[in-house]
């Protein structure tokens, strides 16, 4: 039953002149975005470059250097703040050598103080990491290994481009898991011919694999891919539809909580580093194409770097590593704290707003009653969430805020 919004934040008609500044900085993470991969997927929009003939392409020793060299540009921004969590993606992170990645997380450590219970990720592909590296991985000072499987089929897994086969997905999972106890996998449905028998067994396998923590993406045509200039025979919206009912009816009878769009984990094993995105954390973001979002205590703004590997390199030499910085205007900010925490299913506590934007619930007052009256989310005294059909009509629920 949706609840009316309490009067101690009926609706004003624009965001206040004097928003308050911020009481206290938000948790601060770590994003290093590594640009490789052996072999770019048809489907991926991320800023990924094919090391055409293997990691022997990929100039490490340089580009350790200029991570090292941005985290120090980025670091009078930070000062006093320490690290809840890092997260390594791409790309493949996991061609990087291991003794590159200790390095690496070493000139971490000596720059930025970690939390003592710091989340740290990397991102790994079966087919793209040697059986023995996950153990040089652990000793780095890894913690958690999210693994990039998609699919168990491998028809599927042809058509999506992917370098591994089942067998060798198989292996990865099992590798990983006799040296971390938390792993992620990555599955995706709605695949190219994919029936819903073939998304159910996909994702029963995921369970039974024993991972705490599973992601399960719908494909999507994202522009400026290959899969977006000549699509593939996709299941229709109603079929996908179907293949998310199920998705979540397994896991759920797996015990794993369904806690953002795309995320399943046992209790207590839900992503730090993905929960401070979720609840507008800030988060530093160094390597070729990474984006960040600092808060400070009268302002917010969002940064990225120079994308394309070569040019980041180039550019490390002269220390200018930042492509943009652009403040997020108090306008801005509803829908921007609104798009990462309306992907929570619990949603957020009623006081995180003004915690991380500054601005008051009154200043959005007449969207919050816009989004209740149209059945999109539930306000109550202490939380707001989007509701069934606010989760399966994300898009329509942010643009009230959008709009307001």
């Amino acid at each position: 039953m949706r609840t009316i919004i309490p009067l101690t934040i009926m609706p004003s008609s624009s965001p206040a002149a004097d928003a308050p500044l911020l009481k206290a900085l938000p948790p601060l993470a770590l994003y290093v975005h590594f640009p490789w991969c052996l072999r770019k997927c048809p489907y991926c929009d991320f800023n990924s470059h094919e090391a055409k003939h293997g990691p022997a392409d990929i100039p490490h020793e340089a580009y350790l250097a200029a991570l090292i060299g941005d985290l120090e540009s980025t670091l009078p921004q930070v000062w006093g703040r320490r690290l809840s969590s890092v997260f390594i993606g791409g790309g493949t992170p996991s061609l990087m050598p291991a003794r590159t990645l200790d390095a690496l997380l070493a000139a971490i450590r000596a720059r930025l103080p970690l939390l003592p219970d710091a989340e740290i990720t990397l991102e790994a592909n079966p087919g793209a990491v040697e059986a023995g590296q996950f153990a040089a991985f652990r000793d780095a000072g890894i913690n958690r290994i999210s693994l990039g499987i998609q699919s168990f089929d491998d028809r599927h897994l042809a058509a999506l481009g992917r370098i591994h086969s089942a067998g060798e997905a198989r292996r990865a999972i099992d590798e990983a898991l006799r040296h971390f106890d938390n792993v992620n996998l990555d599955i995706m449905y709605a695949l190219p011919q994919q029936t819903l028998e073939e998304a159910r067994r996909d994702i029963e396998t995921a369970a039974a694999c024993g991972t705490p923590h599973l992601s399960a993406y719908h494909l999507t045509l994202e522009p400026n891919t290959p899969f977006h200039h000549a699509p593939p025979p996709l299941p229709d919206d109603d079929l996908a539809a179907d293949m998310q009912e199920m998705i979540e009816a397994v896991l759920a009878g797996r015990g794993f909580q369904h806690y953002e769009t795309s995320a399943f984990a046992q209790p207590g094993q839900r992503c730090a580093h993905n929960i401070n995105y979720w609840t507008f954390g800030d988060y530093l973001g160094i390597g070729a194409g990474a984006h960040g979002k600092i808060s400070c205590a009268d302002s917010i703004s969002r940064e990225t770097r120079r994308r394309h590997p070569r040019e980041y390199l180039d550019a490390a030499a002269r220390g200018d590593f930042l492509q943009t910085r652009q403040p997020v205007g108090r306008t801005e900010l509803p829908f921007e704290f609104m798009m990462n925490a309306l992907r929570l299913n619990d949603g957020v506590a009623l006081g995180l707003f003004e915690e991380r934007t500054g601005l008051t619930l009154a200043s959005i007052g007449e969207a919050l009653l816009q989004a209740q009256r149209r059945g999109l989310l539930e306000v109550g005294k202490e939380r707001l969430a989007p509701t069934a059909q606010g989760r399966c009509f994300l898009n329509d629920l942010l643009e009230v805020f959008l709009e307001g």
